[in-house]
């Protein structure tokens, strides 16, 4: 196929996709419509589907396996985007999802349509799962791995994100922390009566805006460890001395450092001034580059290659034990963003490199 009625076939599923509405939470029609899609394309029993997550394809195959992986799910839906159709305009398709990710669904779809697995060096599965622009602990990847604890069997995957087309290594991990910091009420004319909650956290506050981001090197690939306070909340009148005042700080944080570690570091910051509750956790991705698979792909590609400075389900493979990377035909800087759109030509671009990798990995 020309590359140009590639790049048009790609952009036709990817519109559909977007067509089909779903945020995170409602993602049952996207799998109803993936799953009627796979009955087409694969032998009953290569359809696994738990919740609204589906694993298609076999996990027994004596060949090295390789995952394809991409979420259903979109961010919902900005209000300025309310009444605006999904649509193909120029190079581009405009609609929720279209660069995180449904242009990656779109070739993971082709690629199961156009490849005759059974001849491939290589055993291909593709995994399409719903909660990932949620909490670590909602994912449907959970509830899936309870049911198939065989997907530790994957030799190497591929989380289809958008990355401008370039492969990325690793990613860092995320944690999101309420630091609290306590004090006493009193009429704003008298604040010597009470104690300000809010002009307690000055001081922690002036350290994050003078903390520098801090470079952590893994495998030749450079990765940033950064603390923010993202949200505020304190005050209950305009003429009352607060009594409480809480941050959200996130921590993003190296392949290498653990959880625990990362916790210890918030710890190490706020140091005992407030106190701190750990709300959510994610932990970061290993650094795949010694894989054979890994090392394959970049040599039958030449793609770029990157460090993953954002956090992607390549870290839950990690804690699985199996080595993932990221690559995807999406752009970064439209994920999540009004009015998303992807381009086209990388949607064939993204296809070719995946085919040639697939049918040469061995």
């Amino acid at each position: 196929m020309a590359s140009n009625d590639l790049a048009a076939r790609l952009a036709h599923t990817t519109l559909e996709l977007c067509r089909i509405d779903s945020p995170i939470g409602h993602e049952g029609p996207i799998a109803d419509h993936v799953e009627g899609w796979a009955l087409r394309h694969f032998r009953r029993e290569e359809v696994f589907r738990v919740g609204h997550t589906l694993l298609l394809g076999s996990l027994e195959d004596p060949r090295p396996t390789v995952a394809l992986i991409g979420h259903l799910d979109t961010v919902p839906m900005h209000p300025g985007d309310v009444g605006r159709a999904p649509r193909i305009e120029g190079e581009r398709v405009h609609g929720l999802g279209a660069s995180d990710m449904k242009g990656g669904l779109a070739v993971m779809m082709a690629l199961a349509e156009d490849l005759r697995r059974d001849t491939l060096p290589v055993n291909v599965a593709f995994l399409l799962y719903e909660r990932e622009e949620g909490a670590y602990a909602e994912s449907g990847l959970i509830p899936l791995y309870a049911k198939r604890p065989d997907l530790t069997r994957v030799s190497f995957g591929i989380a289809m994100e958008p990355t401008d087309g370039v492969v990325q290594v690793g990613c860092v991990g995320s944690m999101q922390v309420t630091v609290r910091f306590n004090g006493r009420s009193a009429h704003s004319a008298r604040p010597w009566q009470g104690e300000n909650a809010i002009h307690k956290a000055g001081p922690l506050l002036t350290e994050l805006l003078g903390r520098e981001r801090v470079e952590v090197n893994v495998a030749g690939f450079p990765f940033y460890e950064v603390m923010s306070a993202t949200l505020a909340k304190g005050g209950r009148a305009r003429n009352v001395v607060p009594e409480a005042f809480e941050l959200n700080l996130n921590y993003r944080f190296a392949p290498g450092k653990s959880v625990a570690q990362a916790k210890e570091d918030v710890l190490a910051l706020v140091a005992g001034r407030a106190e701190v509750e750990f709300t959510d956790a994610s932990p970061s991705g290993p650094v795949a580059a010694g894989n054979p698979l890994f090392q394959r792909l970049m040599a039958l590609t030449g793609l770029p290659a990157a460090s993953k400075q954002a956090w992607t389900d390549v870290a839950r493979f990690g804690e699985w034990g199996v080595d993932a990377v990221n690559f995807g035909p999406g752009e970064t800087a439209q994920a999540h963003q009004l009015h998303e759109s992807a381009p086209i030509p990388p949607l064939a671009v993204a296809y070719e490199k995946l085919a040639a990798f697939l049918k040469g990995a061995a």
